[in-house]
């Protein structure tokens, strides 16, 4: 698929791997950034070309609403959707007050089902463009989980097995021509949302970006990011190695 002149929606995408994306896009696409916090991302725009910010929380139904009937009336050529917004929280469940069941439900509403949400309402504004693709930003805890982030693995396992159904579902479709989907899985990525655990050890969000570019250019639909592509190598082999690996240390 082309990396240029498309109109690109990326929530979350006043900081992070986000940020990068929409930094490392812009100079050729027109780009659109969401998120919740708006000085964020004013100082995106203010350091970016070709961007766009809307704020908009994308678990608040009514936000998603008002960001949906804005994409259809100001930008009609979107063609490329970002998921990129996402929650972790750090904790074990055998912590004393862990809040498990309300940790989990936070992120399975950001990581999972608010993805769902905005996809099925976008869709068939996709569907009108001669080329089009949904991006979802996953992880390597889709593949084992690790135990000081229990949520989080739960919900990108599930983003995981949702890419892989709204692939197959859109290639059976009749209508042309095909969206495609792809699912970004970085490791552990050197950004603030992965403070708590050591991100200053992980690798750069612009890495992260750079190489979704790539894969998008040569049409490859789950990307492994840097270590992930060992470990998921590890994971074909022996799952029960890929989840002791992931949780040694811990």
């Amino acid at each position: 698929m082309k990396t240029s002149k498309n109109t690109i929606l990326i929530t979350g995408g006043g900081s992070g791997i986000g940020l990068e994306i929409a930094r490392l896009f812009s100079t050729d696409n027109n780009i659109i950034i969401t998120g919740r916090t708006s000085e964020k991302l004013q100082k995106a725009v203010s350091e970016l070309q070709n961007i766009t910010a809307i704020v908009a929380d994308i678990n608040n139904a009514a936000d998603v609403e008002n960001l949906v009937a804005e994409l259809r009336k100001n930008h009609p050529k979107l063609n490329m959707v970002i998921n990129n917004a996402g929650l972790a929280n750090y904790y074990k469940l055998t912590d004393e007050n862990a809040n498990a069941f309300e940790k989990a439900s936070e992120e399975i509403l950001t990581n999972y089902l608010s993805i769902v949400r905005l996809t099925e309402k976008l869709l068939p504004q996709l569907q009108t463009q001669q080329e089009a693709a949904f991006v979802n930003v996953s992880s390597i805890a889709a593949f084992s989980p690790g135990i000081v982030l229990p949520g989080y693995a739960v919900s990108k396992a599930a983003l995981h097995s949702y890419s892989q159904v709204l692939r197959i579902s859109l290639e059976k479709l009749e209508k042309k021509p095909l969206i495609k989907v792809f699912e970004l899985m970085p490791p552990l990525v050197n950004t603030s949302f992965s403070k708590e655990i050591g991100g200053q050890n992980g690798i750069s969000p612009e890495e992260v970006a750079l190489t979704l570019k790539n894969a998008i250019e040569s049409d490859i639909f789950e990307i492994h990011v840097g270590a992930t592509a060992d470990f998921y190598k590890l994971y074909l082999s022996s799952p029960e190695a890929a989840l002791q690996t992931m949780n040694a240390n811990k």
